[in-house]
């Protein structure tokens, strides 16, 4: 009997030791719905973008979210491999000429074209990847680097295919009655939209985990049944099939490819792409890596031999402005909420 009148008061202190994790829970709630609902907001200003934007905006724009979807690629290889690629202009490429040769030679649209890019862009990555995978950091770096300055010469040397110096041409519409402007700004946006969630659940899986064990710490990660040879093999195969799915509405989105589109310079701002947001894989971030990768070019474009000065002051500006971000903001950016 004597315990009874103790009951009420432990009765009493449940409520607040509950309270904060009431409204911990409450306000990541609040903050989860406040960033879809931002999302949201945001991927419809993309959507209707065209309705008030000039000709001139909508083709530029396209270009950017295909070079978003190049970006991405480049960043997965460094999050999950923790490795550097200056060499991924290469893959861009294979996508870019797949759509353009298919289309000459068998007629073939974009949406047919562009499954065949993202399994010749894997295939790629892994025949690339094989030979190299006891490669990492600058062994591996230069390794890419030397596909990158190859490419041209290959792309000239099969001139009767690749079409030399003039290059090809994608004309064929995707969505037969839409506006080829239309079709130029919403496949690439469309696409960007589609790997980033597609990335998104697959950051999810047991294979994501394993190869971010691997990066972290091999002979844990093979104690557990996960080879390091299978995780480089599968990382430079994904990262190659997006940068090919990123070529190939590059070419649909510019509608022409060449030689002088692909060169290191390619690679290295992809790169550069992947450093300004931060390797991020989502939307938000890809798309200002994608920005300053295709506008700061053309604000430059006057500035003569300042060019490579104003460069890479604004990347400076650019990355250390972020980093001095919130770190709230940052993780957003990097895709922690995509």
């Amino acid at each position: 009997m004597s315990s009874l009148p103790i009951l009420p008061a432990a009765r009493s202190t449940l409520p607040s030791a509950a309270a904060p994790k009431s409204d911990r829970a409450a306000g990541a709630a609040r903050g989860a719905w406040a960033r879809k609902a931002g999302s949201a907001l945001g991927l419809l200003v993309l959507l209707l973008l065209p309705l008030v934007s000039g000709g001139y905006w909508t083709f530029t724009l396209g270009v950017c979210f295909a070079n978003a979807i190049a970006i991405i690629a480049v960043s997965f290889l460094v999050r999950y491999a923790g490795e550097v690629s200056i060499g991924h202009g290469v893959f861009v490429a294979a996508g870019a000429y797949t759509v353009a040769i298919l289309e000459k030679y068998l007629g073939l649209p974009l949406l047919a074209s562009l499954p065949v890019a993202a399994v010749l862009g894997a295939l790629l990555g892994v025949v690339f990847a094989f030979p190299s995978r006891h490669l990492s950091g600058i062994y591996l770096a230069v390794t890419t680097m030397a596909l990158a300055l190859a490419l041209p010469e290959l792309l000239l040397h099969f001139s009767s295919v690749s079409g030399g110096y003039e290059g090809l041409y994608v004309k064929l519409d995707a969505l037969p009655g839409v506006p080829k402007s239309l079709q130029r700004y919403y496949l690439p946006l469309f696409g960007l939209v589609a790997v980033a969630l597609l990335l998104r659940h697959f950051r999810r899986s047991r294979q994501a985990m394993a190869m971010l064990l691997i990066r972290t710490s091999t002979h844990a990660a093979e104690s557990f049944g996960v080879r390091r040879s299978w995780a480089r093999l599968s990382c430079m195969a994904l990262s190659a099939s997006i940068a090919a799915i990123g070529g190939a509405l590059l070419s649909f989105s510019s509608s022409t490819v060449s030689p002088n589109s692909f060169t290191l310079w390619t690679s290295i701002f992809l790169l550069v792409g992947s450093v300004v947001c931060l390797h991020s894989m989502s939307v938000v971030g890809s798309l200002i890596g994608g920005v300053f990768l295709t506008l700061m070019p053309l604000l430059l474009a006057g500035a003569g031999d300042w060019v490579p000065i104003l460069y890479g002051g604004a990347l400076l500006v650019v990355v250390l402005g972020v980093n001095a971000l919130p770190a709230a903001v940052r993780a957003r950016l990097e895709g922690g909420h995509t």
